[in-house]
């Protein structure tokens, strides 16, 4: 057996799909030497998940990488529905301007070749046909066996993280319960091209029911990079159809080999169900999948934690699986990070859990009953029907790691603590000559604090700045937005200044008053103060990095 000096890794992540590759690329981009592991000998070349939404590019963006994905995308503009041969209202995909990422479709394969490059670039690449096999912690740390092409490694490492997918290692090592269910329905998946002439990035949906009103039907069509090239999903025909698995304890979940469905099956469903004539043809790949819904019990434990597929499994209704694993990652990567460097307070590891089970707890469930009922199953007006399946609704209200409102702050307008920090336009600075956004300044950023206000109000700006020094040296920027056009209030200032010449970002934060808003690294607001003092913010920013920091 191989010993290897954990010192050379402080975090091992196990899996490179997109949700392992997030994690370790974030935290190469802050400096934490990382390892990443995954038993397939290459990147496979599966179109499988291919909804963007748009808070994912807008972390990409924040990581530094959106351009390559934006380049490499093709958008997503709504639905076409048919049902019974029907036509039915077509869906438009429309987020508020305010928003600046649209709805994207991008295969899975590709998703991972952008981020591995990304990471690539901090030096660390995926060490193919390496697998956890098992591991062991302890108070200081984690040792891993891994199995490997040169033998047996053994590899001690700070932190575990488990991405490796429906049928996790780590999730089976740590006992994690993951209780739920199975969809009886199998699919089949492929990726082909169509010679239709509906319109372009539109995705295809087309059912019918039979004599009882039961889906027996079903032909959903997403479109890819590539012109004519789509992702189809179809319910499998009998002849490829196998009994479902006995018994509770096996994760019946994804792709499955051995039975992969020809171009004949494709084109049958389409003979039948495609709202005009088309043939299907250029096949790259195709299989048979199952679904199943479920859930840890916990998404960590220790040293060592889970993170998408590994922590929950559920329809691909809507695109939120892979895009919640991201944001998974995301969420825990910049903890880790703190961690690592001593520079977490005592809840800061818990929060991961506090805050992301229940948004898996909340995917699961609605994914569920809309893979049952359709999208009507959870009723809700239009514009946040949108702002849901975009993912822009995800928050951390009640978390530990997030300041607990002021009571007669709470319910007024603009976000709240724990509410993801909403973009705005229009902010200038007094050197560049064109307006810029928010997330022009928070993009590669740790924690932000924002400070609002008319110029004569932020009198006291050098004594906040001075005590976010203080107590986060080193680890929170610091910049004014200012409400007025004078110039004076720029003279001297001991942060950058920038104007909201257009009201913006007062509209956006609903602030009309001197405010402080704590953003931190995966754009959630930790803070909110309105006024802000001088105590209040050391005791968040203490609780974040812990008092000695």
């Amino acid at each position: 057996m191989v010993h290897t000096d954990g010192a050379a890794a402080d975090v091992l992540v196990a899996g490179a799909g997109p949700v392992g590759l997030t994690a370790a690329a974030e935290l190469r981009r802050r400096g934490i030497a990382c390892r990443i592991v995954d038993r397939l000998p290459a990147r496979l070349p599966y179109a499988k998940a291919v909804g963007i939404q748009p808070r994912t590019l807008e972390i990409w963006d924040r990581m530094g990488f959106v351009r390559t994905a934006l380049e490499a995308a093709v958008p997503m503009r709504g639905q076409l529905t048919y049902v019974d041969g029907v036509e039915q209202p077509r869906l438009d995909l429309v987020l508020p301007p305010e928003v600046p990422y649209r709805f994207a479709a991008l295969p899975q394969y590709e998703t991972e070749r952008i981020i591995e490059e990304f990471l690539e670039g901090f030096g660390t690449r995926i060490e193919r046909g390496c697998e956890l096999v098992s591991f062991a912690q302890d108070a200081d740390g984690v040792t891993c066996r891994l199995a490997t092409p040169a033998g047996e490694e053994e590899v001690r490492t700070r932190f575990l993280v488990g991405c490796d997918g429906a049928h996790s290692i780590v999730r089976k090592g740590l006992g994690l319960a993951f209780e739920g269910g199975a969809f009886p329905e199998e699919y089949m998946l492929a990726d082909v091209e169509l010679d239709w002439d509906l319109p372009y990035a539109y995705g295809v949906r087309a059912m019918h029911h039979d004599a009882r009103g039961a889906v027996d039907d079903l032909l959903v069509c997403i479109p890819l990079p590539g012109g004519h090239r789509y992702r189809v999903s179809m319910m499998v025909p009998p002849e490829l159809s196998t009994a479902p698995p006995q018994g509770g304890g096996a994760v019946a979940h994804g792709l499955e080999g051995g039975r992969a469905p020809e171009l004949g099956h494709v084109q049958a469903v389409l003979d039948r169900l495609a709202p005009q004539p088309t043939t299907a043809s250029g096949m790259r790949w195709s299989s048979v999948f199952r679904i199943s819904h479920r859930l840890v019990d916990r998404y960590g434990q220790g040293r060592v934690f889970v993170a998408g597929d590994a922590a929950h499994i559920h329809p691909p209704t809507g695109a939120q699986g892979m895009n919640t694993g991201i944001q998974d990652a995301w969420n825990l990567a910049w903890k880790l990070a703190l961690a690592v460097r001593g520079a977490g307070g005592p809840g800061l590891l818990a929060s991961y859990e506090a805050e992301r089970r229940p948004v898996g707890e909340e995917v699961v469930g609605r994914t569920v009953r809309q893979a049952a009922e359709g999208v009507q199953a959870d009723p809700e007006d239009a514009d946040a029907l949108m702002m849901r399946e975009a993912q822009l609704l995800v928050g951390y209200r009640g978390s530990p790691l997030v300041r607990p409102p002021d009571p007669e702050d709470e319910g007024g307008p603009g976000p709240r603590s724990g509410d993801r920090a909403p973009d705005c336009g229009g902010l200038s600075g007094q050197i560049a000559a064109y307006p810029v956004r928010l997330y022009d300044l928070l993009r590669g950023r740790d924690h932000m604090l924002l400070l609002y206000g008319p110029g004569p109000a932020l009198d006291g700006l050098a004594e906040l700045a001075s005590a976010v020094r203080g107590s986060a040296t080193g680890r929170v920027g610091v910049c004014a937005i200012l409400a007025d056009a004078g110039a004076e209030a720029d003279r001297g200032s001991p942060v950058p200044v920038y104007r909201d010449g257009r009201g913006e970002f007062a509209r956006m934060y609903g602030v009309r008053e001197p405010a402080a808003f704590v953003v931190r690294p995966d754009g959630y607001l930790g803070a909110r103060l309105c006024p802000p003092t001088v105590s209040e913010l050391t005791a968040h920013f203490s609780a974040v990095f812990g008092s000695g920091s």
